[in-house]
């Protein structure tokens, strides 16, 4: 009875070793997007522009902010594009450079900058967007401008860690976002 006992045993112990185990590479979560609809931004703002129903407007209200200063959170993505305004006084050419410049900085970290220049000539917006690819801290930095009067900057920042690879699902659906809020801007 024991040689029976130890033979289903040793049996069982071999046919259970036959798998070899593999662990599993490491993975990322699965990200889920809602639909994309949006409404114009309310407010009392010297601009106008389209956001995403699933984020919202909040007036940043700290100890730096500046007149007419949003953010324009999205709290599933933890990302927010930060909006600050200025009205022009001589000095277009001074602000588009600390735009350049402050997009400029993520080079560091960046793999590439891509720039390109926006023009609506219907509605007096003209600007350029920064496209910034690898690990840099804001993915999307953009101005826009009427050239007269009115100037406004715009940068997307995610509450993460950068890791490009990780993270290019969640830049590349608020890229749409990013590039509806631009094209369609308008000053009052």
């Amino acid at each position: 009875m024991r040689w029976i006992v130890l033979c289903v045993a040793s049996f069982m112990v071999l046919l259970g070793c036959k798998e070899n185990y593999t662990p599993k590479p490491r993975g990322y979560f699965r990200i889920g997007f809602p639909e994309k609809e949006y409404n114009r931004l309310h407010g009392d703002w010297p601009y106008s522009f389209d956001i995403a129903t699933y984020s919202k407007a909040v007036e940043n209200k700290g100890a730096l902010a500046q007149k007419n200063e949003i953010n324009i959170v999205v709290p599933a993505n933890r990302a927010k594009i930060h909006i600050s305004y200025k009205e022009l006084d001589n000095n277009l050419g001074k602000l588009t450079e600390e735009c350049r410049t402050l997009a400029y900085k993520h080079s560091v970290k960046a793999s590439s900058i891509e720039e390109k220049v926006f023009v609506n000539p219907d509605k007096k917006v003209y600007g350029t967007i920064y496209k910034i690819r690898g690990n840099a801290a804001s993915p999307y930095q953009f101005y826009l401008t009427d050239s007269t009067k009115h100037f406004l900057r715009g940068a997307l920042y995610i509450k993460e860690v950068p890791n490009y690879d990780s993270l290019r699902p969640v830049i590349t659906f608020l890229e749409k976002d990013v590039v509806r809020l631009i094209e369609s801007t308008s000053w009052k």
